[in-house]
């Protein structure tokens, strides 16, 4: 591993640790780029690169060139949440002397392996302002164990080896605090931690948005430190690629890097990629630039987007469950997805061109199918290429253990992802 793939590597560990909601990764994205909010009275300046929030836990950043009007509108794109616990409201349980958060379950996660995790907190809380239409919204983040999901001991479950389902409202409660003193204010534990945590009244807490998430840090593995092993690679890897790729760039044209949320759960929402989003803030940003609804349309059309989310890779001890003739290992380089029923989206023409941009900045690649017998996933690329129509594919780096609690991949690959989205927009 080179001294840049390292610090590559550990830059996603460092940044993986401090986003630990979707709110932070839009906070600490924006905090990279130091992105400013357009202006609606200001004209935009070319070198500097704006921000869109959407609702908190999404942000689109649009950087311009020098011939913004005239130049080449590219894409990436790439969501912020992970599969997760989500406190629900009113969340304190208080059974047999033991205090519990109510959760559910977002997304597909794997549920074993949250069991016996140190857990920590992490979302946003709105706070009564002094209008009713404008709360007053705060970020927190305890970073440190408040919570743990038990197992239950084999002595008492003998065929836990075996696999056995684990009901989200029975078994997927974490033990949050004892109740042995029966204190009546018991039910309001958790705000009175969050008011404590924010300095404010507990009376002024109105709601809250808020998730588990392991509480161990990133790591290296491997004699040869050849592995990097994190929480939320799935799909905080790209979200990292996609920033770090609006920043360095300097070109002509109008680049964008589009993080959106849900879309572990079908990316239909405001500030998920089904939405008109992205739409509405493009068409808003070439009004700016002098151009007209039709000269919109065709820089759309004209347009490119590369959908940046993790992939499988071969699993060393279930090497039967990967296509026969496409199998990305780590290490190997970015993985482009192609799938005939285009839950990836792609078409020979975007193939032809990323393979091509990789071939000439000598930038390793490998190519992911679905086995035939078995169902794959999908991402947010064929959906947002609903709203915006232009010529997208759906690239990322593999991993294994996707929607674990923690998750691996090759310590190259980020640096190999990182180059692919800044050759992709510098070209």
């Amino acid at each position: 591993m080179t001294s840049e793939e390292k610090f590559c590597a550990e830059d996603l560990i460092s940044f993986i640790d401090r986003t630990t909601s979707p709110y932070h990764v839009v906070e600490q994205s924006t905090n990279l780029l130091r992105a400013l909010p357009m202006n609606e009275n200001a004209a935009l300046s070319a070198g500097q690169v704006y921000s869109f929030p959407l609702y908190n836990t999404g942000i689109i950043f649009v950087a311009l060139g020098e011939n913004a009007a005239k130049g080449p509108l590219r894409i990436v794109c790439a969501h912020t949440d992970f599969p997760c616990l989500h406190v629900k409201p009113n969340p304190v349980l208080k059974e047999h002397g033991y205090g519990k958060l109510n959760v559910e379950v977002y997304g597909g996660m794997i549920r074993n392996t949250w069991m016996d995790r140190p857990l920590s907190l992490a979302g946003a809380v709105a706070l009564r302002g002094a209008d009713p239409f404008a709360p007053i919204l705060r970020l927190v983040d305890f970073r440190r164990p408040l919570m743990i999901v038990p197992n239950l001991a084999i002595h008492m479950n003998r065929k836990v080896n075996e696999g056995v389902e684990l009901k989200p409202q029975k078994d997927l409660l974490p033990l949050f605090f004892q109740n042995g003193d029966g204190d009546e204010d018991d039910a309001k534990k958790l705000l009175v931690l969050l008011a404590e945590e924010l300095g404010v009244s507990a009376d002024d807490i109105l709601s809250y948005d808020l998730n588990a998430y392991p509480y161990e840090h990133g790591c290296l593995l491997g004699c040869d430190d050849a592995f990097l092993s994190a929480p939320r690679l799935d799909n905080l890897s790209s979200v990292k690629a996609c920033v770090d790729a609006i920043g360095d760039w300097n070109g002509d044209g109008i680049r964008v890097a589009a993080l959106f949320d849900n879309e572990e759960v079908g990316s239909r929402t405001k500030q998920g990629a089904g939405g008109a989003a992205l739409a509405i803030l493009l068409e808003r940003v070439c009004y700016k630039l002098g151009l007209d609804r039709e000269e919109y349309l065709k820089k759309v059309m004209e347009g490119f987007c590369l959908s940046v989310d993790v992939a499988h890779a071969l699993h060393p001890n279930a090497p039967e469950k990967a296509d026969p003739t496409n199998q990305p290992f780590l290490n190997g380089g970015t993985v482009l997805k192609v799938a005939a029923n285009q839950s990836y989206a792609g078409d020979p023409e975007a193939f032809a061109v990323i393979a091509g941009l990789c071939a000439r900045e000598h930038i390793p690649y490998q190519i992911f199918t679905n086995h035939s017998d078995a169902t794959g996933g999908a991402t947010l690329g064929s959906i947002l290429s609903t709203q915006v129509p232009m010529r997208t594919m759906d690239i990322g780096a593999p991993i294994l253990g996707m929607h674990s609690a923690r998750e691996m991949m090759g310590a190259r690959d980020p640096f190999a992802l990182m180059r692919l989205l800044t050759s992709f927009f510098s070209a």
